[in-house]
């Protein structure tokens, strides 16, 4: 019993000697901790950690139990344990680190009042030709920059910056056209560059149902904060990556909702200025609706 006792009067002495900078350094690593866990958790890094941390159990084990081959195998492996991580975890590390670099920006509060009128704009423009694009099938790949420049995707297609319209896209992802098969960049709501190749994704938990545009869509997201809208070829679903994952089957008005949220900042359910009364024809032709 006094055992016990003085196992709970050592914790107690030990809390009581915890001080704000102590409380502030617990925080931030259990801020850290659950960040990585996030960060890993469903993507080809989680699977990699526990590989390394059964590696870690067993050095332990061997120092306990004195297995000297295995210790000398595992410290040897320790040994240079760093720069393997890096090299095994290269692209999920770049992707952090691009993340976190881009977390200063975000402080820089809601758009001016200029972007934020081109970016509605756009936005409309796009939802009427998305839906356009839905109704005929046709395959689509838009992409949304966003803190993270993507000028090294951009590089692999061709400038256009233009103005968004939804008769352009139309014409971009129109099933002859040169640059159908590539993705369109959107920078603060220009048509940027089309016709860009987009990383795959490595997840090998995606479903199997979901194509190359999908995986390039979900390999986008994974590589940066941008968000990437499909159009699905087959089916004509309409989705939005983000972050690793990705949202199906999005109606108009949801689409409208989500972009209007995520690059505007506006929680509402509609934009004023979408586009109304326009479509687009096999071959480029245009009309205004009667």
């Amino acid at each position: 019993m006094n055992a016990i006792l003085d196992y709970f009067e050592y914790v107690w002495n030990q809390l009581a000697d915890i001080g704000i900078i102590d409380l502030l350094d617990i925080a931030i690593v259990a801020l850290l901790l659950f960040w990585v866990i996030k960060f890993v958790r469903g993507r080809r890094a989680g699977k990699l950690l526990l590989g390394v941390a059964f590696l870690f159990v067993l050095l332990l084990l061997s120092n306990l139990f004195e297995m000297r081959a295995l210790n000398y195998i595992l410290n040897g492996v320790f040994s240079v344990g760093l720069i393997a991580i890096v090299i095994v975890f290269q692209p999920e590390l770049r992707s952090a680190l691009e993340k976190v670099g881009g977390v200063s920006d975000n402080f820089k509060g809601r758009l001016d009042g200029d972007e934020a009128a081109v970016l509605k704009s756009a936005i409309g423009e796009i939802v009427v030709a998305v839906e356009e694009l839905s109704k005929q099938k046709t395959g689509a790949l838009i992409v949304f920059e966003r803190n993270t420049r993507l000028g090294d995707v951009i590089r692999t297609g061709t400038t256009i910056d233009a103005v968004t319209s939804s008769f352009l896209l139309g014409n971009i992802f129109y099933n002859k056209a040169p640059l159908h098969d590539g993705a369109v960049i959107i920078r603060k709501g220009r048509i940027h560059a089309a016709g860009c190749f987009l990383p795959l994704s490595s997840n090998e938990n995606i479903v199997k149902e979901l194509g190359t545009r999908h995986r390039a869509a979900i390999g986008m997201s994974e590589n940066s904060d941008a968000l990437v809208l499909v159009v699905s070829e087959e089916t004509g679903a309409i989705s939005i990556a983000a972050d690793g994952n990705l949202q199906r089957n999005l109606t108009r008005k949801k689409l409208e909702s989500y972009l209007a949220t995520n690059l505007i900042g506006e929680d509402k359910k509609h934009i004023a200025e979408v586009v109304k009364g326009k479509i687009f024809k096999r071959g480029g032709d245009t009309k205004d609706e009667e």
